[in-house]
Parts: C-alpha cells; sequence; structure tokens
C-alpha cells in the first residue's frame, strides 16, 4: 500500500507543471503516450531538434519566471573569444579553419549548485518520469543526471548585447526550457547533424561560418517550449539579444553513461570556477568521454 502511494506520488509530481493532456509523459507505455514519443523520434531523425510548444501550462510559467528572475543575479557573466569548439586555435592550421575562427561570447550562466533541491526546475530536472521520457525520446534505456556540480543544471541569462556564438555542446544531447524571452533577437538557429562521431565536417562548419545560410534552420523560441536537441552534433547559436528584457533557458544537462563531468577549462571559462570535482580532473590529467570529437 505504502509503495503504491509512493507510485502514485511520482507520477502525479509534475502535475501542474507539465501539460500532461497534452504530452503523457508518465503514460509511455499507453496508445497517447506511444503517439508522442513517434512524433518526437521522427522530428529528431529529420533535423536533430524538436520542440515541444507550451509544454508548461502558463500558470506553471510564471511561477517558472520569477524562479529564473530570482536566480538570475547568481550567473557569472563573461566576455570572450572563442572557436565553435571551446578551445585554442591551432596555428598549424589556416586562419579560415573552424579551430581558428573565434567570435565574441558574452552571456551568464546560473551554475548547478545555486539551484537548491526545493526549485521546480530542480524537481522537473530529477523527475523519473520526465527522465524516463527523455531517455525514450532519445533512444536510450536509460540517462544520468550530470555528476558535474557546476554544468548539471543551469540557468543560461542573456541581457542586451548578449550572445552566444557557434559552437556545440559538450554532452551529446540538451534539453531546454525557455521561461522567458528578450524584447528583440535572441534567435535560436542551428545545422542540424553538420558532425558526427565519425567526422568534424571542418569544411561543411567554414562553410557556415562564412555565412551560407542554405543548411540553417531558426527557431523563435517562446516561455514554456521545450527542446530536445542533439548539440553535440548540430553546430549552433543564439543571435544578439535586444532590448533591456532578459533572456532566460534552464538547461537539463543529462548524459548516457553516468559520471559524467565537463572538462575542467570549460568549467573555468563558463562559470569564472571549479568544483572539486574539476580539480580533481585537472591532476589526474584526464576527462571522461565516449568520443573522440573536440569538445
Amino acid at each position: 500500500m505504502h509503495a503504491t502511494a509512493g507510485a502514485e506520488r511520482r507520477e502525479t509530481s509534475l502535475d501542474g507543471l507539465v501539460d500532461l493532456a497534452q504530452y503523457p509523459i508518465a503514460r509511455l507505455d499507453q496508445a497517447d503516450g506511444q503517439a508522442l514519443i513517434e512524433r518526437c523520434r521522427r522530428q529528431l531523425a529529420e533535423d536533430g531538434c524538436v520542440v515541444l510548444e507550451q509544454f508548461v501550462p502558463q500558470e506553471a510559467l510564471a511561477r517558472l519566471e520569477r524562479e529564473t528572475e530570482r536566480l538570475s543575479p547568481e550567473a557569472h557573466y563573461n566576455q570572450n573569444e572563442t572557436n565553435p569548439y571551446n578551445s585554442s586555435g591551432d596555428p598549424s592550421l589556416p586562419a579560415s579553419h573552424p579551430r581558428n575562427r573565434f567570435d565574441d561570447r558574452t552571456n551568464g550562466f546560473v551554475a548547478g549548485d545555486r539551484i537548491d533541491e526545493t526549485t521546480i526546475i530542480r524537481q522537473i530536472y530529477r523527475n523519473p518520469d520526465f527522465q524516463r521520457f527523455i531517455a525514450t525520446v532519445v533512444g536510450v534505456d536509460e540517462i544520468h543526471e550530470y555528476a558535474d556540480p557546476l554544468a548539471d543544471l543551469v540557468v543560461n541569462v542573456l541581457r542586451e548585447g548578449c550572445q552566444h556564438p557557434w559552437h556545440y555542446d559538450t554532452n551529446e544531447f540538451i534539453v531546454t526550457m525557455m521561461t522567458r524571452q528578450s524584447q528583440g533577437g535572441g534567435r535560436f538557429e542551428y545545422a542540424p547533424g553538420i558532425r558526427s562521431p565519425e567526422g568534424e565536417n571542418f569544411e561543411g562548419v567554414q562553410e557556415v561560418l562564412d555565412g551560407d545560410r542554405s543548411r540553417l534552420k531558426s527557431l523563435a523560441l517562446q516561455p514554456g517550449d521545450l527542446q530536445v536537441f542533439f548539440g553535440r552534433y548540430s553546430l549552433h547559436r543564439v543571435t544578439p539579444v535586444v532590448g533591456d528584457r532578459e533572456r532566460h533557458t534552464v538547461i537539463f544537462a543529462y548524459a548516457k553513461e553516468p559520471g559524467f563531468v565537463g572538462r575542467p577549462e570549460r568549467a573555468q571559462r563558463i562559470f569564472g570556477r571549479m568544483a572539486p570535482v574539476h580539480e580533481r580532473l585537472l591532476e589526474e590529467g584526464a576527462t571522461r568521454r565516449s568520443d573522440s570529437l573536440a569538445d
């Protein structure tokens, strides 16, 4: 009896936070849940991205917006020049090579260790039904929360003039939820599947950096939209924000393998600091990685 009650609590813990009528993520073994999974997988197969519009009902969205507004002052802002791989340049390669193409990155991130267990976004991130849904959509048996205390759950904060230039994500796939849109700009653009575990496709990336938009897709995401995106394989960016209204996006970071931790240098660059686990990785001189792609 107690087990049943616990199961019911788990199944209903997203009530009011997710539109479970439109997105039956707790009923994946039923016809409507299977239809949802099929639709998401089909879209992901087509271009590596699926957007579930109004995933969060309006009443919960207002609460989420207040939450990210409260957290936004905790964002660490940095301005630097970065290439798509968040790495140093390579003087042995031509200046036109993607590794040597740097652009201004100015944005802010609220690190995961600033987001406590009582927040709505942490509850969604940890929810087993939500995790099961994401795992099923991306085609794996299970997913794992990041072991990286800074990058597991993040709020991206973009003020006027801030942008996130062309880049790849460290994790193979990324799950985001917009909670606040800017007055202008802040469009999400991406080149679906431009690289793969088998190769970087530097030539294709160079074409995008040179202004070729033939393979690009552009999204005007709205508050409450949930996005599942294969950001490790699709080059992407957020265009500069216009206006005095901040753009807030929650990033739910999961990995296919347990124990995933981002590169220490990346943590220092994005969050302005490292956690003890990053310092240990520096001492060991190794970072867990399931492929040989540039970061």
